[in-house]
């Protein structure tokens, strides 16, 4: 034995979280592949911004040659019936044209950070809503929502809404009562031995928890068909890619919520959190400094799928002509406008279908990798 080795000295080098997270992704074949074409895509999405939104762009997803339509991938433009501005930059049409002479491989560009910032930005404002009230429910959600509380709430939220439609003297009173009360309440909390109003009282009885509260809310978002009410309401609303962004996050939250409620319900007992709670640490600090970190796992993964699944239902959305209104070109507007012509020209349909395929598929698999390597549990298999 050697006598320079002590039992204080590690007998293996160690790792740290993030090499140990490479070691297993690189064991795993399918979500580093996931993770490549993930990078391949986001790099993609960037440049294409960079080479068609300027005033002089490299590559003009809007240009319209209408004696070069329908022309099939690879295909050489005829140069004596373009103007040299019209030619494209490689000298022949990579993805081909669709029906308006317009290149394909330019508004596959554009397209790309059209389908990334809708998957990103949707699934950021899901998860900004999902850890908020997946947050409250898990660690505040014992405690209980009295009966003049759920009034006051309702009052304001009608006195608001008719001050919004012009129902101003109404409005008005609504408000001022519900504030007046508010108020009243506040006060009577900080001095408890002042007596008040007691036919109050009756009404400050307790109806039910801010737990129940929550996920019944959450039951009524996952019963109605997600797909339906999202073109229900971009139905209703100006065509914006921001209405788009909006809309497909607020009505995606649901999932993040339970994951952070379930791990916040078992994190709400552990011995780190009762020593905190014993420190007199406070509330915000033990959920965003010691609670969060632990149940970031969970949300990471369902977060990268989302993106996925946004992605998905923003070309949904383009291909029954609600999404990202022109001249935005999107992956789900090409494939639209391509289904006029799937015989004619089939290229139309298949290339933004396959790509739409592939990178779904990348963010599923690199979304499963991620899911065994921040869960322990899962390790023994790689």
């Amino acid at each position: 034995m050697n006598p320079a080795l002590t039992l204080d000295e590690p007998l293996a080098p160690r790792k740290t979280r993030l090499e140990e997270a490479w070691h297993l992704l690189k064991q795993n074949r399918l979500a580093l592949v996931g993770l490549i074409i993930f990078i391949l895509f986001f790099c993609t999405a960037l440049i294409g911004l960079v080479l068609t939104s300027s005033q002089d762009p490299v590559f003009d997803p809007s240009l319209v040659r209408l004696q070069e339509k329908l022309r099939p991938p690879l295909a050489k433009p005829n140069l004596e019936t373009l103007r040299p501005d019209e030619v494209p930059l490689f000298g022949l049409y990579l993805f081909g044209t669709d029906d308006l002479g317009r290149d394909v491989f330019s508004r596959m560009l554009q397209g790309a950070w059209v389908s990334l910032t809708v998957g990103f930005v949707a699934v950021g404002i899901a998860v900004l809503v999902g850890i908020l009230l997946g947050g409250i429910a898990g660690y505040f959600g014992q405690n209980h929502i009295c009966l003049d509380h759920i009034l006051m709430a309702l009052l304001l939220f009608f006195g608001g809404t008719l001050l919004v439609i012009g129902v101003i003297p109404l409005g008005i009173v609504l408000v001022a009562i519900s504030l007046a009360y508010i108020f009243y309440y506040t006060m009577a909390r900080k001095k408890p031995g002042t007596g008040g109003l007691s036919w109050l009282s009756v009404l400050h009885i307790k109806a039910l928890s801010i737990d129940t509260l929550i996920m019944r809310i959450v039951d009524i978002m996952l019963c109605f068909p997600s797909f339906f009410l999202i073109l229900t309401v971009v139905a209703l609303l100006p065509a914006s890619i921001y209405n788009i962004m909006i809309v497909i996050g607020l009505t995606s939250w649901m999932g993040t919520t339970r994951f952070v409620r379930a791990e916040f319900l078992s994190l709400r007992e552990q011995d780190f959190v009762t020593a905190a709670r014993a420190l007199g640490v406070n509330n915000f600090r033990i959920i965003f400094r010691h609670m969060m970190p632990n149940a970031i796992g969970p949300v990471l993964v369902s977060a990268t799928i989302g993106i996925a699944t946004a992605i998905l239902t923003e070309a949904g959305l383009s291909f029954l002509g609600f999404g990202v209104p022109p001249p935005h070109a999107t992956w789900g507007n090409i494939l639209s406008d391509g289904k006029r012509f799937i015989f004619d020209a089939p290229w139309l349909t298949f290339i933004p279908g396959f790509v739409i395929l592939i990178v779904v598929l990348s963010f599923n698999l690199f979304g499963e990798g991620l899911r065994d390597i921040l869960n322990p549990k899962l390790r023994e298999r790689y």
